[in-house]
């Protein structure tokens, strides 16, 4: 019997450059080609153009002090400046930090402190975030932060000018003194206990990263990639820009926040040939009440990603989305973020049914999270990774960071998997996510897999809640389809006969939306206190 233990191909070689480096290179390739759009700012650069900008904030940088290893933190939406500091940032050698758009002074105060930002660069206000407030009022406590920069105000274009202090020499032999294996980039992971860890990653993980992101996308210069998934996660920063600067092609923004009709649009006025998105952004686009009067006849792959995605949803985009060489992209902020994936030339099946299989480079295993044995292929366990994405650490956490990565670098996912004789891989839930009722362990997305085929469901999310009988029940929120009708009742017998009677849902509520996190995951733990809230299940809650 094989085991459940795999290792990517290695034909292609590992970029051996810096980010800066590696933009230059595709600037020299395709200087007159189209390198950013952002529709909601009007603006539109060749790679020459954004090349120029990139170093006038990147001398601006320099001119304020900032040195190697400085970190700098960003926090807003997506805006074209976000990409700017991205850039210019990793050219210095100064350490980005990511800051989520929705954190509060509390979230802000930890991030901003415990990486120790010198700088950061942030808008005055969006929506009902007042940003330069929240700024105002945790700065006091911040004696590591000495300057903020609102870039929708005059600080912006005093951060160019004073770059014209900056010769092109100074920033090229900056530039050039930078190692890949640098640390470039802090990304708060969320987790669900305990502060936000800072996932410190490289110039070397989340180019290459890129790199076979967009390979297994098939990229070329040609490509016009539509982003509106955040960039302060990897999946807007690495698999979207970053993987566009490697192959020279397009990145789109849509808008600074997610908008399913924005997305339409600018997939259809801008002729975008790809498409990334959490399976949420996908229903909601695919729920759309006018997406068959766009025209979407441009689009020819794309990335579902970032939490488990339904089958019905990615037959539905590869159906009426006209995205036939989609793929499924599988992994973590630790791992930069990429482990596994599908390709545009993977089965149908494989594509919809797996996450694909471990990337290049990378190596992937599925352990007995109890004895931390290989298991066989098709048994479940943790899925496991080592290789070149893996992140340097938690920034000033080793003890975490030793309790993540083990003593022979393997990465530790938290997740349940299996993998086939194929080597594709499969995630069937988290390990902290499975249910035990009465001693069944029940996994949700099996579960919410099931609910999917009903056609007046749009979306299904699963929880457990307390129970004082089985020490747990199953609950699920449910999104009905546009127009569609459907009652408790219905659902359960549509379910009786079809699953085991212990996985049919004893709650069911119907909801217009989820909670979710900035980038599109459910909050399944919010979910949970509100139930318990409403049925008062607060005692059996803190004896389950």
């Amino acid at each position: 019997m094989t085991l459940s233990i795999a290792v990517g191909p290695t034909v292609t070689p590992l970029l051996s450059s810096t980010i800066g480096a590696n933009l230059e290179a595709t600037v020299g390739r395709f200087p007159d080609r189209e390198a950013l759009v952002v529709v909601h700012q009007g603006i539109r650069q060749t790679w020459a153009e954004f090349y120029d900008t990139v170093n006038e904030v990147a001398n601006g940088l320099m001119a304020l002090g900032i040195q190697v290893g400085d970190r700098v933190g960003m926090w807003s939406p997506n805006f074209a400046e976000w990409i700017y500091i991205q850039y210019a940032t990793a050219k210095i050698g100064a350490i980005q930090v990511n800051i989520n758009p929705a954190y509060r002074v509390n979230e802000l105060q930890y991030a901003l402190d415990q990486s120790g930002c010198r700088l950061l660069v942030t808008r005055t206000e969006y929506l009902t975030s007042g940003y330069r407030d929240m700024v105002e009022e945790v700065a006091p406590g911040l004696p590591d932060l000495e300057k903020v920069i609102y870039f929708d105000t005059d600080d912006w274009a005093e951060l160019i000018e004073g770059g014209a202090t900056v010769s092109d020499d100074e920033l090229t032999a900056r530039a050039t003194s930078l190692d890949p294996g640098d640390p470039i980039n802090i990304q708060y992971t969320s987790g669900t206990t305990g502060f936000p860890k800072g996932a410190t990653l490289s110039h070397r993980s989340i180019l290459n990263n890129a790199l076979f992101v967009g390979d297994a996308c098939a990229y070329t210069e040609e490509d016009r990639v539509c982003i509106p998934v955040p960039f302060y996660h990897c999946f807007g920063m690495v698999m979207g820009n970053l993987a566009c600067s490697v192959f020279g092609a397009t990145m789109v923004v849509p808008s600074p926040t997610f908008d399913p009709e924005a997305v339409l649009q600018t997939l259809q006025d801008e002729r975008c040939t790809s498409l990334y998105g959490v399976p949420t952004m996908f229903v909601a686009e695919l729920g759309h009440s006018d997406l068959a009067d766009f025209d979407l006849s441009a689009m020819r792959t794309g990335i579902m990603a970032g939490s488990p995605c339904p089958t019905e949803v990615m037959r539905r985009v590869i159906d009426d989305m006209g995205m036939a060489e989609v793929t499924i992209a599988y992994g973590m902020t630790e791992t930069s973020p990429v482990s596994t994936q599908t390709s545009t030339d993977d089965s149908v099946e494989h594509r919809v049914t797996t996450v694909g299989r471990v990337g290049p480079h990378v190596e992937s295993k599925i352990v007995d999270p109890e004895t931390g044995e290989v298991v066989l292929r098709g048994e479940e366990g943790e899925y496991c990774t080592r290789g070149y994405h893996v992140m340097l650490g938690y920034w000033n956490d080793s003890e975490m960071t030793a309790e993540a990565i083990d003593a022979d670098g393997w990465m530790h996912s938290g997740d349940l998997a299996t993998m086939d004789d194929d080597g594709y891989v499969n995630i069937v839930g988290r390990i902290k996510d499975m249910i035990i009722r009465g001693g069944e362990n029940i996994y949700p997305r099996e579960i919410e897999e099931f609910l999917y085929s009903h056609p007046a469901i749009a979306d299904a999310q699963v929880i457990g809640v307390p129970d004082e009988k089985y020490g747990e029940e199953i609950m699920a929120w449910v999104q009905l389809a546009l127009g569609a009708e459907l009652t408790e009742e219905e659902l359960k017998d549509f379910c009786r006969d079809k699953i085991a009677h212990f996985k049919i849902p004893r709650y069911v509520r119907f909801v217009s939306e989820f909670p979710m996190t900035v980038t599109g995951k459910v909050r399944k733990v919010e979910m949970r206190d509100k139930w318990i809230a409403e049925l008062g299940l607060d005692a059996t809650a803190a004896t389950a």
